[in-house]
């Protein structure tokens, strides 16, 4: 049920377009290819066999890979609400 000048169902496609998007963000994203290494390839330190073998391609330890996911990346968002209030944050 949309409110004001929306048509009905309109709210339902803004969050089915805005779940699309996301998906389609994180599908995007690289993954690792190809052989995983058996050392680090920042750090020189031995990769376990274990974390080889759960994923494909790996390049990083576990240690190295932390520290790159906290780094923190920005992206801008789409507003897909109609509101005022949202507009002015």
């Amino acid at each position: 049920m949309a409110g004001g000048w929306a048509r009905d169902g309109a709210v339902g496609e803004q969050i089915e377009a805005s779940i699309s998007d996301e998906l389609a963000r994180m599908q995007a994203q690289k993954h690792p290819v190809g052989q995983s290494l058996t050392h680090c390839a920042e750090c020189e330190e031995p990769i376990p066999e274990k974390r080889r073998v759960a994923i494909p391609g790996v390049k990083l330890c576990l240690d190295c890979q932390q520290d790159r996911d906290g780094t923190y990346k920005s992206r801008v968002g789409i507003n897909r609400r109609g509101s005022k209030d949202s507009q002015l944050k």
